[in-house]
C-alpha cells in the first residue's frame, strides 16, 4: 500500500490524499505520469515528483527511515506487506517497580528472549535490533517504546512503527492483546494460557525470592506467546485496512459491483 500513499508528500493530508485518488491517480508512478492534477500548481506538481522519486528509491534500498519522517505514524501499516520478512514484534514485561524485567522479540521464525541480569543490556538490544526494518508492537506507542527508550536510551533504531493496538481499533477491534486474539481465534499454549498481564511481575517477583527458575520459564514463555501472536494478528489488520482503503478509494467500483 505504500506506493499508492501520497500522505507521505508536504501538506498532504489524508483528504488531499483521497482526492488525488478519485482523480484516478492511484500510484506514484501514476502520480508522475499525469501532467496536470487538479487543485495542485505545476511547481507544487514537480517538488512532489522529484520527492516521490526519492521515495521509490528508499524502497528499492531498503531504507525505511526515510519514512520516519514523512509517513505519519498512525498510517505505518501501509509499509508492511513489503517489509513483513524484515519485521520484528516486540512485548516487554515489567516488575512492579516498573523496571524491566524481559525484553521479547519475535522474527516471524525465531523468539529472541533477553532478561534482566542475564543477557539484556543495550548494546545487545540495539544490536538486535538494528537488524529490522519495522517494529510490532501491542500498544508499544505508550508503554513498550517509552520505557525501553528510559531504561535504554537509543536502543530502539529509527524505524518505522506499527502499533497494532490502533490498527486494531480503526477496524473495530478494541480491548487487550488477550480479547483481540479470542476473537480471531488466536490460540495461546495451554500451560500460560490463563496468565494475564497484571501476573508477569508475580511471576518475575517469585524468582527473584526463590531462584526457581520455573518462574522464569513461565514468564519468559508467557512473553513468547506475546510476540509470536502478533504476526497473525498483524496479518489481519494489514489485511483489512488495506481491502477498506482498496474498496472505499482506490478501485470504488469494485464495491459497488
Amino acid at each position: 500500500m505504500i506506493r499508492n500513499s501520497f500522505i507521505i508528500l508536504p501538506r498532504i493530508g489524508r483528504t488531499r490524499e483521497a482526492g488525488i485518488w478519485k482523480q484516478g491517480i492511484t500510484d506514484w508512478q501514476g502520480f508522475r505520469d499525469t501532467k496536470k492534477i487538479k487543485g495542485m500548481s505545476r511547481s507544487h506538481k514537480s517538488r512532489h515528483d522529484r520527492f516521490l522519486s526519492t521515495a521509490a528509491e528508499c524502497l528499492h534500498s531498503s531504507n525505511t527511515e526515510f519514512f520516519t519522517y514523512y509517513l505519519p505514524r498512525i498510517e505505518s501499516w501501509r509499509l508492511y506487506n513489503l517489509f513483513k520478512d524484515e519485521a520484528v514484534y516486540l512485548d516487554i514485561e515489567t516488575s512492579f517497580d516498573g523496571d524491566i524485567t524481559v525484553v521479547g522479540m519475535y522474527d516471524s521464525t525465531d523468539t529472541k528472549t533477553m532478561i534482566k541480569g542475564i543477557n539484556l543490556d543495550a548494546k545487545n538490544l540495539k544490536q538486535y535490533l538494528q537488524r529490522f526494518k519495522l517494529i510490532m508492537t501491542f500498544n508499544g506507542s505508550s508503554f513498550d517504546l517509552p520505557i525501553l527508550n528510559k531504561y535504554y536510551p537509543g536502543c530502539i533504531p529509527r524505524m518505522p512503527h506499527m502499533d497494532l493496538m490502533h490498527c486494531c481499533r480503526r477496524i473495530g477491534l478494541t480491548g487487550g492483546l488477550k480479547k483481540i486474539e479470542k476473537k480471531l481465534g488466536i490460540a495461546r499454549d495451554e500451560e500460560v494460557e490463563h496468565v494475564v498481564g497484571s501476573q508477569a511481575p508475580l511471576l518475575w517477583r517469585h524468582y527473584k525470592a526463590t531462584g526457581d527458575e520455573h518462574y522464569l520459564r513461565l514468564l519468559v514463555k508467557y512473553n513468547d506467546e506475546d510476540v509470536i501472536n502478533l504476526k497473525p494478528l498483524a496479518e489481519h489488520a494489514y489485511g483489512r485496512l488495506s481491502q477498506e482503503l482498496r474498496q472505499n478509494y482506490l478501485n470504488p467500483q469494485a464495491k459497488k459491483g
